[in-house]
Order: structure tokens, then sequence, then C-alpha cells
């Protein structure tokens, strides 16, 4: 008899989350028209937290769900490998449900009211090996002129870590050649000084006396980087370059505009760089944005320790 009793109380349970999840649902698609897909993953989510109630709580049903409720799944769900994106997904899969049931007067609280989303995850930005920046830097042909003013551009990302738009926007009056410095406008129009390291005045020098000229043809532009045709480089051409190099230098992983600028903080952080060196550096006005790369840093410094300790 207990068995069916309870059998019995479970069956109630189910029927009383369905309805709710499909009137829930009924709703959302009036309101909203959402795809049959969107409508399923709604589902998905909340007989998912059903299913979870049964076992792992004292809640009657859906209906009855505390705020401890809430929090636990998110936590078992994360244990069992959820990223944050999913669950932060999931949080708001419940809190539409719980705020439409609050609208309707089946309940008092929303359980989801004090619940934070966890952040999403901020993908690790992706670097190349210092063995993989030197390949690419000697990938462009130094016979030619357009070979050395890539190897400039080149040389001079990877030595200041400014962003594809900073370099290619780079002007005259920015450029301190007797100092070793270039002068910076980046977001937010915060300025910030930042050395070129010899390498790169060295191949900057060589193209503003020798190449730049070449490719002038006595055009004016305030470019210090320009194209065959004497005008200013853009963002895309640099782009198809920089991928025509790293495949010639055997580069296979993915490239992004930005991976010589990831490259130089993962590097100088590798190196022994003080974070907030490296934020100045890179014109971040938060840390934190700066320390996602102590990230990729630190998985590199355990790879090197793995590699050549003897316990390793």
């Amino acid at each position: 008899m207990p068995e069916t009793s309870t059998g019995a109380g479970q069956d109630r349970r189910a029927g009383a989350d369905s309805a709710r999840i499909s009137a829930f649902l009924d709703a959302l698609w009036m309101e909203r028209g959402l795809s049959d897909n969107t409508l399923a993953a709604y589902r998905s989510d909340l007989e998912g937290f059903a299913r979870w109630l049964a076992r792992h709580s004292d809640a009657a049903d859906l209906g009855r769900a505390h705020r401890a409720d809430i929090m636990a799944y998110l936590a078992a769900r994360v244990a069992a490998g959820a990223s944050r994106r999913t669950s932060a997904r999931l949080l708001s899969s419940l809190r539409r449900f719980y705020r439409y049931q609050l609208r309707q007067g089946a309940m008092r609280e929303d359980p989801t009211a004090r619940v934070e989303a966890p952040r999403p995850d901020r993908p690790l930005p992706g670097a190349l090996t210092e063995a993989e920046v030197e390949r690419l830097l000697d990938a462009p042909d130094s016979t030619t002129v357009l070979g050395r003013r890539d190897r400039c551009m080149l040389e001079v990302l990877y030595a200041t870590g400014l962003r594809v738009s900073e370099l290619v926007g780079l002007a005259f009056e920015q450029v301190n050649r007797r100092q070793g410095v270039v002068r910076v406008t980046g977001k937010g129009g915060r300025d910030r000084l930042v050395p070129l390291g010899e390498a790169a005045q060295d191949a900057l020098d060589d193209y503003l006396r020798d190449d730049r000229p070449a490719l002038a043809r006595g055009r004016v532009d305030p470019a210090v980087f320009i194209t065959a045709r004497g005008r200013g480089m853009t963002r895309q051409a640099f782009w198809y370059r920089l991928r025509d190099h790293a495949r010639a230098a055997g580069i296979r992983k993915p490239l992004s505009p930005h991976t010589l600028r990831h490259s130089f903080a993962t590097h100088l952080l590798n190196h022994g760089a003080d974070l907030r060196v490296v934020q100045m550096l890179l014109g971040h006005s938060d840390l934190s944005t700066t320390q996602v790369y102590t990230h990729v840093a630190r998985a590199r410094l355990q790879a090197l320790h793995a590699e050549h300790h003897p316990r390793g």
C-alpha cells in the first residue's frame, strides 16, 4: 500500500507540473510568438528542474519550490559539468516561469528573485607560442617592399600589443622615434604611451627611411602604414596579410585580428611582468579585463613545470 500511495502522489505532482509548464508555454507563445525550438528548450529546462525536485526536495511540485531549491539545483548542474553560460540560461528559464506564476496569482513569492545569474565564461584569448611568433615574423618576404612593410607591422604589433585598429590608424604624430615610444588613443579616448622595443624600432626606422617613400610615391597620407597605392592600410587588408603570413609560417591554430595582442600580453606575464603594467600597456580600464591573460600564462607555466621539473 505505501508504494501505491507514493506512486499516486508522484503522478499527481508530475501532472500538476506538466499542466503548469504547458500553460506557461502557451502564454509565452501567444505573447512573444517564440519558435518551436525555443519553446522546447524552455520545456526541457523546466521538466529537468521538476525531475530534480522530485528526487531531492521536499517541495511537492514546481509551484512550491524555494530559493534554496533553485540554488541547490544550479550547484548540482555546475558540479555535473554545466558551464556558467548554460547555468545562466537555465536560471533565465526558471525566472521567466516563476514571474509568470506570480502574474497569474499561483504563487506569492518568486524563488528566483534573489538568485544571481552566474557570469558567462569568458573565453581565453588565443595566443601564439614564442616560437610561433618568431616564425610569423620571419614569414614576410624581406626582398620586397610589401614584405618589409608587413614585417615592420608585425614587429610593432607584437612589441606594443596595440589593437589592429590602433596599428592601422597610427599617424606620424603619434610616433616618437627619439624616445622609442608610440602614443595611442584607445577606447574611451584614453591616451597611453607604449615602448616600441629595439627590434620594432629598428624595423620601423628602416621602413620609414626606405620602404614607405617607395610606397607613397609622393602621395601625402597621415598614416604610418600604407598600401601599394599610397593610402592608409585597412583592418581587413592587414588581416588578410596576417592570415597569409601565418599560413606560410606553418601556423595552423585559429587566428584572430588580435592574436599578436594576446600573445604580447601572455608572453609578458610568462616572463614576470606585473599585471598592472600589462593593463596599462594594453589600455584596459579595468584590471579584471587583463586578468584573463593570467589563466593563459599560468597554463603555460604549469606545462613548463611538468616538462622540466624532475617531479613534474
